[in-house]
């Protein structure tokens, strides 16, 4: 008996410790991209309420300009590379191998690589903070404001080298899932077949491996020239600073397009299911995709028109950013066509994917004025250009987030999240965003400039200002509202079932929360809605006055047909810790580079590499055999 109770004991407190340490588990490794990114998330908010309250009123002196500096600069960083883009990730991690039909992705263990190299790149960047300021000279970092000159500390240093930590992890967790989308697929999954969520997954993913590496080059020459004396963009020594601008912003523009896809595949996903429609021109919403991604590299100087490139670069940069709206709009007529007319169930994901076409489309209206240059100029540099920004990045890619957060929650924990709590953090965060951003037009148009410490009392701002402090406020609230539904709904939450939203995809075949290999049986898809096609055997869509009732767990019948067999043995990709190994590696030199420690880059890279040896050499599969 005292033999079965040890075998039997239940895992410690450090067991559990370990076993997230050393997870290679895709769902796993999504969960904690999801919970890193959010508490980055909140970081970044903290340091954009601590603005607004700083400009709630004119002459403020909460902080001070040059803390108001790094807080704007540090605050579009935080919420463009360790918020928006890894709770991307986050989805694609748990959900893309779920979708496709693979038991988890191409490369296990450069996945967990990828999440704690990010990490590596978060902290690097945010421990600016306590060891002597963070970045001051924007998000952009335009030259010549990070020389050395201008900026002795190293604030810029902590940026440089953090973003090419980050750029390692976003690359590698790319090569990833494109191979793991183009080589894992279910049989039957052609292309035509495959979910947007995952198409969109696929093109970000190329932006990434195509767009990161000319940022990676950006940096490394500003890094040269703070830490060794070149002169890439020193106009007294033949270098140029426009050469900066033009690198930031090749790689900027697709960067757009990386944060906002996979927000358009998770709207994708979310308005079919509660339209109990099909998907509305679904050839035409993947082809929009692809179009957008090839376009996003031709519009890059429409950040540039206010530096003299003249007016045929104007002209064109002006052309091809009106046409890359048009791919947009096709998305945006395809979503409402597919609500259009469909029985629609107003639940919590509906809602703030409803919520992300409305504000999408102020954003890219907007955005539509910017692409003409005279107008742009007028526009330029002011609080028209951050209603702008925010109405795409917040208003698009945040409430798409949250649209999948409460979308994905029940098959990632088997539970619901309250419905109550999810609708009213809904109005909260569309008052509160509304309230914050929409004001800002008009302060922009009144010509009030960006990045301002503070502002006279005559000039006409101050009542908007102080109603965009209090819609920031009203934002606080409803994310606050989030976290307590997010957590009490992981104890306490109603069960699910397996497909508690009448789901077509793969992901809803399976229990949930899925098992660590996913599929027993790899299905073998016929359609491209498989899982619903299963349960409705009609043509696709429901006829008028068809049944809405719950299905429960429908999801436990098999989602497709399966290959005849009556054993298989599953392979499981085993626990390592090189990966973390490999991570710290990065770090110590990203660190010793920051304060130019030349021995500590060579331990770092000694370490990065001693990881990766134990890596390649390290068994890298146990199994587990499965009757049927």
């Amino acid at each position: 008996m005292a033999s079965i109770a040890v075998a039997r004991r239940e895992s410690t407190f450090w067991d559990t410790v370990w076993g997230w340490v050393t997870t290679v588990d895709h769902k796993r490794i999504g969960a904690l991209y999801g919970i890193t990114a959010f508490i980055f998330f909140m970081i970044g908010g903290v340091e954009a309420t601590l603005m607004r309250m700083q400009l709630a009123r004119p002459e403020q002196t909460l902080v001070s300009p040059d803390v108001f500096n790094q807080l704007f600069s540090m605050h579009g960083t935080t919420m463009i590379f360790l918020a928006i883009m890894p709770l991307g990730a986050a989805f694609f991690n748990i959900i893309i191998p779920l979708q496709v039909g693979a038991r988890d992705v191409a490369f296990p263990r450069l996945n967990a690589f990828s999440y704690w190299t990010f990490l590596a790149g978060g902290l690097l960047l945010n421990s600016s903070w306590f060891l002597g300021g963070g970045l001051n000279a924007g998000w952009f970092a335009y030259s010549p404001l990070t020389g050395l000159t201008y900026n002795p500390g190293h604030g810029v240093d902590f940026w440089a080298v953090s973003l090419l930590v980050l750029g390692t992890a976003s690359m590698a967790a790319a090569f990833n899932f494109i191979v793991t989308i183009v080589n894992m697929r279910a049989p039957g999954m052609s292309l035509t077949r495959m979910p947007v969520f995952t198409w969109m997954t696929l093109i970000v993913s190329i932006l990434i491996v195509t767009a990161f590496p000319v940022i990676t080059v950006a940096l490394i020459e500003l890094v040269f020239d703070r830490a060794f004396g070149f002169n890439f963009f020193n106009v007294f020594a033949g270098g140029d600073p426009l050469l900066w601008q033009h690198l930031f912003w090749v790689f900027g523009h697709p960067e757009v397009y990386i944060l906002i896809l996979p927000a358009m595949g998770i709207v994708s996903e979310v308005l079919p299911v509660f339209s109990r429609k099909p998907l509305f021109g679904y050839p035409f919403i993947i082809f929009s995709g692809i179009a957008i991604g090839v376009m996003g590299w031709m519009v890059w100087a429409h950040h540039m028109f206010t530096v003299g490139m003249g007016p045929v670069a104007n002209t064109v940069f002006t052309l091809t950013t009106i046409t890359i709206a048009v791919p947009t709009g096709v998305k945006i007529f395809n979503w409402v066509a597919t609500v259009w007319g469909g029985q629609l169930t107003l639940k919590t994901p509906m809602l703030f994917s409803l919520g992300f076409i409305a504000m999408f489309i102020i954003g890219g209206l907007s955005g539509l004025m910017h692409a003409v240059s005279p107008s742009d100029a007028q526009q330029s540099d002011t609080y028209f250009i951050v209603a702008h920004i925010h109405y795409v990045l917040f208003g698009g890619a945040i409430f798409a987030i949250f649209s999948g957060i409460y979308y994905w929650f029940p098959k990632a924990t088997g539970r619901l999240m309250n419905e109550t709590s999810g609708k009213i953090h809904f109005w909260l965060t569309m008052i509160g965003f509304n309230l914050t951003f929409f004001p800002m037009h008009f302060v922009g148009l009144n010509g009030m400039p960006r990045r301002i410490a503070t502002y006279s009392a005559g000039m006409g701002w101050d009542f908007w200002n102080m109603v965009e402090t209090v819609g920031a406020f009203v934002i606080i609230a409803g994310i606050l509202l989030f976290l307590h539904n997010f957590f009490r709904s992981l104890r306490k939450g109603e069960v699910a079932g397996n497909d508690p939203w009448d789901g077509r995809t793969l992901e809803w075949a399976i229990p949930s929360p899925p098992p660590e290999y996913n599929f027993e049986r790899i299905p073998v898809v016929h359609s491209r809605d498989p899982f619903w096609e299963q349960k409705h055997p009609h043509p696709l869509g429901v006829p008028a006055g068809a049944s809405q009732q719950r299905p429960g767990n429908r999801a436990q019948q098999p989602a497709v047909a399966h290959a005849a067999e009556t054993h298989e043995v599953i392979h499981i990709p085993s626990p390592s810790y090189w990966p973390l190994i490999t991570a710290l590696g990065n770090a110590i030199a990203g660190y010793s580079l920051v304060y130019r420690f030349i021995p500590g880059l060579f331990i770092g890279g000694a370490l990065t590499m001693f990881g990766l040896y134990s890596w390649y050499m390290e068994p890298t599969v146990k199994h587990e055999n499965k009757k049927h």
